[in-house]
């Protein structure tokens, strides 16, 4: 039989080598012009071939070239399959891939040219579909630069030659479906470069990968049911800002090392209960190559590192925790990402997550690439990102790392080692048009979730609407804050009276951004030492300093971060590599330190005083005279129904005992805290659980040495019975 029509030899070789941008204008089927059509497939070293048609009916393909059959039918073929015999083998029987349409709309072409499109992991990456009847995977990747692109893994012993994609033309997206492929199954994109190179990336929109060191890609689908609703229809009318936070910051992979996603879930539920947080905070769980970044260096976006499980395990710890009535925020790393070869880093062989100029490209002290914010494709891959954890993985939130580094073009480089922007300034445009698109996206979408900045610097309007010419954030953490509180801690007490302003100055500026005051896994490495390491002091005062650094804290406006293993007073700095020093709870000391910070946090969520209004300088005032102490630091909080909360702090290593403190109400004041008590291991200095204030407001207060009271105003003016002296 010879066929009306045949490509011409050279695209035909191209075709069969699995070189050419478009394999489908050749393979699958075509009108032969008279009303036949035109069958063809590659099946090279085949000894026959034949397609077996719908309706019982077959057709017997004739060798064209390079392992490329064609045979001419009269009427169009729907559904078929190709059974193709081999020299001393067995027949062999598959659907064809280049049958079958394209698996992305114009729509979605458009979108993503656009930067717009909200859900791209649904049209990029791995899909497992069944289409015309036969199941398999669909694939498709953004590669603009790349000649030809082929999906190379199980499927066909890592040779991509059969599995060719075709362009979807100025999009730059190149798509195919593989017919027989399912979830579990490895892959990577064979990409050929405008050099002549191919060059073996995994997808930067997989969903799942291989554990580590291994770095193929893994086509997953999820199954999971959730059941949470309850928790986030709750959450949906809840102002994050308005609301308790107190944030359990979690290594997973050294918190109770050996534990899945899965396994984590009552243990870790029963703990942050007990201790009444009322968020985890999980440090990244992208996939990353190297465990040492602690998970900072992504090369999975979408991915969740499997060294913990699968995608649904990760579904299932959050839908746990949720549950449970405990809130998941997930660190989120949009502002650089890892050279390795297998990953993002010239991903088609040309520059293109990162910016070309390498004076806006490369990050210097952490070796790494910065994204191109300006160009559209790279920035809605991030933002589908955020938007991708927040929707499939119900997080309700994202502290996004390294902000600071994303807002400046000088950020950590010399003078000639940056680009200014157009206007000449030292700002990066794009990046900021980014942060704006991301935080407006996802808290339009996703009602009371909390988008969070690790932002050290005085950048105005972090936590500013968009709208108002804000970054839109919700909260920013308070590195300020942070670093004078605990250089003001680490002092002896002796020496704090004349630094008084390292803790006092934080209340200039607390209500001007919506702050998280962090104690964060970057305060306890590279030397730093622990926190309890870090303090003053014998082993008593050791602990007696962090019961009333944490209480302060706690009392502060803002919102609270405390990293694993300070709530007990850990000694040793943490290391990924390890657990934490669960052994310490045995010490009855540092158990007791465990009981406050659990006592803490369940005092704390019943003040309403102590959150409600973090955000608003109204509800706040200093506290002071007539007693005045250069080591005494007071201030109060109000709520919105007039519940006051004082919070009397005394630095200093000696009881004050006659202290007089004008209160901002008159009448009985409830002792609710104090960090010297004896069941926490302290003096037992107080006030044997009230203080009364006359109609003038002043105190006489008895204030215990490296120690902090909360003192909650009864608004009844009822004389409560003394309890026991610690």
């Amino acid at each position: 039989m010879t066929l009306s029509i045949t490509p011409d030899d050279a695209l035909l070789d191209a075709v069969a080598a699995g070189t050419h941008h478009d394999p489908h204008s050749v393979l699958g089927v075509h009108p032969a012009g008279d009303g036949a059509w035109i069958i063809r497939t590659r099946r090279p070293l085949a000894a026959t071939v034949t397609a077996d048609l719908a309706g019982g009916s077959s057709a017997r393909l004739e060798h064209v070239r390079a392992g490329i059959w064609a045979a001419r039918v009269q009427t169009r073929p729907g559904a078929y399959t190709i059974t193709a015999t081999y020299e001393g083998g067995t027949d062999y029987t598959a659907d064809d891939p280049y049958r079958h349409l394209p698996t992305l709309g114009e729509m979605d072409l458009h979108l993503i040219g656009e930067g717009r499109h909200e859900e791209l992991w649904r049209v990029l990456g791995a899909h497992v579909r069944t289409l015309d009847g036969s199941t398999g995977v669909a694939f498709a990747v953004w590669a603009p630069d790349a000649r030809a692109v082929r999906v190379a893994g199980d499927v066909n012993g890592w040779d991509g030659t059969a599995h060719a994609m075709r362009s979807m033309g100025g999009s730059g997206v190149w798509e195919l479906f593989v017919p027989g492929m399912a979830a579990g199954d490895t892959y990577k994109f064979e990409i050929l470069t405008r050099r002549g190179d191919w060059i073996l990336k995994a997808d930067p929109m997989a969903r799942f990968a291989e554990i580590p060191p291994a770095t193929a890609s893994v086509v997953t689908d999820s199954s999971y049911t959730w059941g949470d609703d309850a928790w986030m229809a709750r959450r949906g009318r809840t102002a994050p800002v308005s609301a308790p936070m107190s944030i359990y910051e979690i290594h997973l992979g050294s918190w109770r090392p050996g534990l899945s996603y899965r396994d984590a879930a009552d243990p870790l539920i029963d703990y942050v209960t007990a201790q009444g947080f009322t968020h985890v905070e999980f440090l990244p769980l992208a996939e990353h190559p190297f465990g040492g970044s602690w998970g900072y260096q992504v090369t999975g976006y979408y991915a969740p590192t499997s060294r913990f499980g699968q995608p649904d395990d990760l579904r299932y710890l959050i839908d746990r925790l949720h549950q449970a009535g405990i809130g998941v925020i997930m660190d989120w790393v949009p502002g650089h990402f890892p050279k390795d070869a297998f990953a993002l880093a010239r991903f088609d062989g040309e520059p293109l997550y990162e910016h070309p100029d390498p004076r806006r490209g490369e990050h210097k002290d952490w070796g790494t690439l910065i994204f191109d914010y300006g160009r559209n494709e790279v920035r809605n891959f991030l933002v589908a990102n955020a938007l991708y954890w927040l929707e499939e993985f119900h997080v309700d939130g994202l502290r996004v790392d390294a902000v600071a580094s994303m807002l400046y073009l000088d950020y950590s480089r010399n003078d000639g080692e940056w680009v200014p922007n157009q206007y000449g300034g030292r700002e990066n445009l794009e990046a900021i048009r980014f942060l704006k698109e991301v935080n407006g996206t996802a808290y339009k979408r996703y009602p009371g979730i909390a988008i969070i900045a690790e932002e050290s610097t005085s950048f105005p309007g972090v936590t500013a609407p968009t709208d108002h010419a804000g970054l839109g954030f919700g909260f920013k953490w308070n590195m300020g804050w942070m670093n004078d509180s605990l250089q003001y801690m680490a002092r002896d007490p002796l020496h704090r009276s004349h630094h008084e302003g390292e803790l006092s100055f934080s209340f200039v500026y607390a209500f001007s951004e919506n702050f998280i005051l962090p104690v964060s896994h970057d305060e306890v490495v590279h030397g730093k030492g622990s926190l309890f390491g870090r303090m003053p002091g014998d082993h008593w005062q050791k602990l007696a300093n962090m019961r009333a650094f944490l209480a302060y804290m706690w009392g502060h406006p803002g919102k609270q971060l405390l990293f694993m293993g300070q709530e007990f007073g850990q000694r040793s700095e943490w290391a990924e590599g390890r657990s934490l020093d669960w052994w310490m709870l045995e010490q009855p000391s540092h158990a007791q330190l465990h009981d406050f910070v659990a006592t803490l946090n369940r005092t704390y969520r019943e003040q309403a005083a102590l959150w409600s209004r973090d955000a608003d300088g109204a509800a706040f005032t200093r506290l002071g005279s007539p007693s005045w102490n250069p080591n005494v630091l007071a201030f109060a909080r109000r709520d919105w129904h007039g519940n006051t909360v004082a919070v009397v702090c005394n630095f200093s290593g000696a009881p004050l005992h006659g202290y007089e403190l004008t209160l901002p109400e008159h009448g009985v004041w409830e002792e609710i805290l104090n960090t010297d008590a004896a069941e926490y291991g302290g003096s037992g200095v107080g006030n044997l659980g009230v203080v009364h204030a006359d109609d003038s407001g002043r105190a006489v207060l008895s204030l215990p040495p490296l120690g902090v009271l909360w003192l909650h105003h009864r608004r009844d003016g009822v004389r409560l019975p003394a309890p026991r002296r610690g």
